[in-house]
């Protein structure tokens, strides 16, 4: 689906089969010199006829086209492979690095596995997540990656992007915010009917924390309109800041309260947070709805710890939490 933004850009829903998620939201630049594409679709046939078909109607040639990635998830990345062998590919200067770690480096994914594990995470249903995990099906695999700095600015038609990281949701997100026309391209660090995963990184000290401080580094900015990665564009994107501190505020205190009556892994944690899924009961999640709750629960509870509320403490080869 191809719907016009304002002169010159455009959203291409590319579609996410089999995912919650139900679509990311690729963005085109046109211009006849030089156009840019801002995310592109899992490495699927599904996702690459969609973006294929949306060139070819909106006379676009991908190999006069440049990508930028807003993060190295695969929704957003993994596409790459298919569509830019002929493109410069633009990556955070912070993410293209991992982005080559996770592609080059076989135990990667066993190792947050394994860290997973060390928080409750049963390991067989691990054993069987490496395998159907769509962020590692799906991936790009492509490491010819140009990095781009916070603050730089890129320019295709008329149009000067400021390039602005946000890290949280991943170690080096990015977003582009285009002053004049007054338009904010968040990817999935500001999403309005969903919430993003703010989950734990080997490369973040506090994922949580640094998110809440990328929120307040885009508050001030004048914005006509958010351009987010997955469903519907909205203006207001300082009431929606609000909205998520005040969810993770929430999920922080839920989190806490479920360590009141005895010491905890995130596992165990995590059947006591209010996610928005559609499922009543833990045991009738996904497993890999289950990977992105507990990622998320961990680092909710790290935060917790960096404020000094809640401890951590090895015990048999498990991390337990307990309130201070």
């Amino acid at each position: 689906m191809i719907e016009k933004v304002v002169k010159n850009l455009y959203r291409i829903k590319i579609p996410l089969p089999r995912n919650p998620l139900k679509y990311v939201n690729s963005y085109l630049i046109k211009d006849k010199t030089r156009s840019l594409i801002v995310d592109t679709g899992f490495n699927m046939d599904e996702c690459y006829m969609e973006m294929i078909d949306a060139l070819r109607v909106l006379h676009v040639k991908p190999d006069k086209t440049d990508f930028f990635i807003t993060h190295l998830h695969a929704d957003h990345f993994g596409l790459i492979d298919r569509i830019a062998s002929q493109s410069n590919v633009l990556v955070s200067s912070v993410e293209a690095p991992i982005a080559v770690e996770a592609i080059e480096n076989p135990d990667y994914w066993i190792e947050i596995a394994n860290f997973l594990e060390m928080n409750g995470f049963p390991s067989e249903e691990l054993t069987n997540i490496l395998k159907y995990h769509p962020g590692i099906r799906y991936n790009s695999t492509r490491t010819e990656l140009q990095p781009v700095s916070d603050g730089e600015m890129l320019e295709y038609g008329d149009f000067s992007l400021s390039v602005i990281l946000t890290p949280g949701h991943s170690p080096g997100h990015v977003c582009l915010y285009e002053p004049e026309k007054k338009l904010f391209f968040s990817g999935d660090h500001i999403l309005f009917d969903i919430t993003p995963n703010i989950t734990w990184w080997p490369s973040l000290d506090n994922s949580l924390e640094e998110y809440l401080k990328s929120l307040e580094k885009v508050y001030e900015l004048d914005v006509v309109a958010t351009l987010p990665g997955h469903r519907n564009i909205y203006r207001n994107h300082r009431m929606r800041i609000k909205e998520i501190k005040e969810h993770h505020n929430q999920r922080l205190s839920e989190a806490l309260n479920a360590l009141r009556k005895g010491a905890k892994t995130a596992w165990e944690v995590a059947p006591h947070i209010s996610w928005d899924i559609k499922f009543k009961e833990w045991d009738e999640l996904p497993i890999t709805q289950k990977w992105f709750a507990v990622g998320e629960t961990i680092a909710h509870l790290i935060y917790l710890e960096k404020k000094r509320i809640v401890a951590r403490e090895e015990r048999d080869g498990s991390f337990l939490f307990f309130p201070v």
